[in-house]
C-alpha cells in the first residue's frame, strides 16, 4: 500500500514562526507546555501554537475559549486563565479555565476594572498588596491583566493568576500583549463585547 503524503496545512497568517510545535490530530491540537523554557522562548512557542489555533476561525468565543484552554495548559503556575468582556458598562465574565469566578468586575474595581479602565497592561506581583483586589479564588497570589484594545476601542481583558508570588514580570506583559495582539488580529469580538 503506497504512502499517502499529505499537504502541509497553510501557514498562519499572524507575525509569528511556523506553528509547527501545533500538531493537528484528527481535527485536535495537541499543546505543548512551556516548562522548562526561558520566557522568551516559551512566548515564542506559545504564540506560534496561538496563531496555529486560530486559522481560520474568526468567531471571537469559540477564539478566546480556545486561547484561555492553550494559556491554562502551556503556562507553568497558572491556577486560572480567562477573559471578561465588556458589557453595559462593566466587565463581565467569559471563557475561562479554572475555578468558578466572579461574573462582573466594575470599572475601575480590582486588576480587571482596573486595566480596562486604564487600557494598560496591569502586573501585580502580590494581589494582597494591591488595594480592591477582588479575589475570586483564594490561592490565587499574584496577577497580570492584559486589556483587550482595538482601533481605540477596549472589548474586554485576558486575566492570569498564578498561586506564586510574583510570578509575572515584564516580559510576561510583551508576551502575552502579542497575544492578544494575534486574538484581536484574527478574530470578530464584536458579538461578545459592547
Amino acid at each position: 500500500m503506497p504512502d499517502e503524503k499529505r499537504a502541509p496545512p497553510p501557514a498562519p497568517k499572524f507575525p509569528v514562526a511556523p506553528a509547527e510545535i501545533l500538531i493537528p490530530l484528527h481535527g485536535m491540537h495537541v499543546i505543548q507546555t512551556t516548562a522548562g523554557l526561558s520566557k522568551a522562548e516559551a512566548y515564542r512557542q506559545l504564540n506560534a501554537q496561538l496563531a496555529a489555533v486560530l486559522t481560520g476561525e474568526r468567531d471571537g468565543l469559540a477564539n478566546t475559549a480556545n486561547m484561555a484552554a492553550l494559556l491554562y495548559q502551556a503556562l507553568p503556575g497558572l491556577n486560572w486563565a480567562g477573559f471578561y468582556f465588556l458589557r453595559d458598562g462593566g466587565l463581565v465574565l467569559g471563557p475561562f479555565q479554572g475555578k468558578v469566578a466572579c461574573i462582573r468586575i466594575a470599572l475601575g474595581r480590582g486588576v480587571c476594572g482596573t486595566a480596562a479602565q486604564r487600557g494598560e497592561t496591569v502586573v501585580v506581583p502580590d494581589v494582597e498588596a494591591f488595594p480592591g483586589h477582588i479575589a475570586c479564588d483564594h490561592a490565587s497570589r499574584s496577577e497580570i491583566v492584559v486589556p483587550l484594545v482595538k482601533d481605540g476601542k477596549i472589548f474586554g481583558v485576558l486575566d492570569l493568576d498564578s498561586p506564586e508570588l510574583a510570578r509575572f514580570d515584564a516580559e510576561d506583559a510583551a508576551g502575552l500583549q502579542v497575544a492578544v495582539a494575534l486574538l484581536l488580529a484574527g478574530s470578530d469580538l464584536g458579538r461578545v463585547a459592547d
